[in-house]
């Protein structure tokens, strides 16, 4: 299990190190494995600042490329030579200064160091987006607001975050504390007995209410000793999109890869409480209507994964009217799920028969956070 330590901080304010939390929550049964570093980008942008494109001429002896002076804020301008199509004279763009070690994709370093190209001197690199691991883009480098000084930290724009990411080994009988809430209440426990009295902070739900009961999904559980307990709710005009940054960089820090909005916080609601969400779009809810039961032997299935199954008797299953959606508590099927083009959701949130959900993971060899 991966714990961030400024994630497990919004749950309890304390001025206590990483290290030191990581001795006290060993000692509490909860024993931490390691302990890793994390940058939301790698590199932490350091030695990146912004620059001021003073000119920009054709290279004397390359077509393709640019030879520009860049004011970086200190001393005299810069010469780079640029290979980008979109630089222009008055741009504010990102320059990698000599000695900044940037990463590729695949996490390989490398260091800019003054050189000759095409026998023009080149001080630096002006960047673009992918280059710096702020997105994908390689068409062109990346301009900055026109407001920004030259020399400002480019790091400061963009919210680096520097996290401590503790691994783990959690026992199977301390599935209490299979979040930041739960490791938070251990914590707590465990400075109380250093005589440290902090605050244990609960997510607070004020802000919550009912603004619509336009769109209403029946739920009937049909099989209430597989399914205890299963609420939901609908939430409308929704639009998915790529999360703020710093939901991603919450994601991140643990080892998941943001997907979009949707997706993304119902992962962040798991790790962060412990609670598994499932979001449906509510329009392949047929007929407005979620029964929780199992299915004939040998049914068929098709799960996110784009595996067609086959179903045990005694699997439960989310359905609608027309047939199965998801299997409950381990897997969604791929005609029911959250897409770009979705607008309505059904969250579901529930607890399912663990030994059940436990059987059917095992039986179709699916392992997955929830």
């Amino acid at each position: 299990m991966k714990i961030s330590y400024n994630w497990l901080k919004q749950f309890i304010k304390t001025t206590w190190t990483p290290e030191q939390i990581s001795e006290l929550l060993t000692d509490l049964g909860l024993e931490v494995e390691g302990v890793v570093a994390f940058q939301s980008v790698k590199g932490g942008l350091e030695g990146i600042v912004v620059g001021e494109v003073l000119t920009c001429v054709q290279h004397p002896n390359a077509d393709r490329l640019k030879l520009t002076t860049v004011n970086i804020g200190t001393g005299a301008p810069l010469q780079i030579v640029c290979g980008a199509p979109n630089v222009a004279v008055g741009q504010k763009v990102p320059v990698a200064t000599i000695g900044t070690t940037l990463y590729t994709e695949k996490g390989e370093a490398w260091t800019i160091k003054k050189g000759k190209i095409r026998g023009e001197e080149s001080h630096g690199m002006i960047c673009a987006e992918d280059e710096l691991g702020l997105g994908k883009s390689h068409e062109g480098i990346m301009v900055l607001d026109a407001q920004l000084q030259p020399g400002t930290l480019v790091a400061e724009l963009f919210e680096v975050e520097n996290d401590q990411v503790f691994e783990i080994g959690l026992t199977p009988n301390r599935a209490d504390a299979m979040s930041h809430f739960g490791t938070a209440r251990d914590l707590k426990a465990g400075l109380l007995q250093k005589n440290v009295n902090l605050e244990l902070i609960t997510p607070s739900v004020s802000a919550f209410h009912v603004d619509s009961r336009t769109l209403r999904i029946d739920v009937d559980v049909k099989n209430k000793e597989l399914a205890p307990r299963y609420c939901g709710l609908t939430i409308s005009g929704v639009k998915v999109e790529a999360s703020p940054n710093w939901l991603q960089n919450r994601l991140k820090a643990i080892g998941l890869t943001p997907k979009n909005n949707i997706v993304d916080i119902t992962n962040y609601v798991l790790h962060e409480l412990g609670q598994p969400l499932h979001a449906f779009d509510a329009a392949k809810i047929t007929g407005n209507k979620i029964e929780v039961k199992t299915l004939a032997q040998g049914t068929k299935f098709t799960t996110l994964d784009g595996m067609e199954r086959e179903l045990h008797q005694e699997d439960l299953m989310i359905c609608n009217t027309e047939g199965p959606m998801c299997f409950a508590g381990v897997l969604g099927g791929i005609h029911s799920g959250v897409t770009e083009t979705t607008t309505n959701i059904f969250l579901e949130s529930a607890y399912f028969n663990p030994v059940s959900i436990r059987k059917t993971a095992k039986r179709h060899n699916i392992n997955t956070d929830a």
